[in-house]
């Protein structure tokens, strides 16, 4: 698994590639912005996108879905729950940032157990809900991104439509932390964790 992390936009949001290195197909997951560096990415590991993954619908999470969708043709993928933020600018919070961004809507809608398979590679959407609706996190092989529910030594805000603070650490303590000491946490912002050290040392958590 070829994991490729970017920070995009002016809310410094982390875009991931992820790609299967035996078949070069890849995902990116939460194109917040820069397209062209998400693409440029793309190009220099010759990776062809079957989807694009976002872990809730904020803007700083996919703003750039649509220029990469037209240049790799991918289906977008979101959370059932939160396929309404493509349409409402308030609760995607683009209209506080600078300009409504309305999105057309995605071409699957992902609930809780489904798997997204590309190469070798098979993601597991859990739906971590709690800063959003419809957040999800994706459980790969030692690896689990995360999006804004869990963050290196904290949490997703959930003072934002949407948001519940009992829901946002009932889904890291009830869904995430089993996962296993060992997993590696790819978060929507900030540095990678592990949820070892995010047991021992999140305030959050405590």
């Amino acid at each position: 698994m070829l994991i490729k992390k970017m920070e995009v936009g002016n809310l410094m949001s982390n875009c991931y590639i992820v790609g299967c290195q035996d078949t070069s197909e890849a995902v990116v997951i939460d194109p917040g912005a820069e397209p062209d560096t998400i693409l440029a990415v793309l190009e220099e590991n010759n990776l062809k996108v079957k989807y694009i993954i976002n872990t809730h619908g904020h803007v700083d999470h996919v703003g750039a879905n649509e220029p990469v969708k037209k240049a790799t043709n991918a289906d977008i993928l979101i959370h059932k729950e939160d396929a309404p933020l493509f349409s409402n600018s308030q609760e995607n919070l683009s209209m506080y940032v600078g300009g409504e961004l309305l999105l057309s809507p995605p071409e699957r809608l992902l609930e809780e157990g489904d798997t997204i398979t590309f190469g070798n590679i098979t993601l597991k959407v859990i739906h971590t809900p709690g800063h959003t609706r419809g957040g999800i996190s994706l459980h790969g092989d030692q690896v689990v991104f995360t999006g804004d529910t869990l963050f290196a030594g904290s949490i997703g805000r959930t003072d934002l439509p949407g948001g519940d603070y009992q829901q946002i650490i009932s889904s890291i303590k009830e869904k995430i932390l089993p996962l296993g000491d060992d997993i590696k946490v790819y978060p929507g912002h900030g540095p990678v964790s592990t949820v070892a050290r995010e047991k021992k040392t999140n305030p959050f958590l405590q």
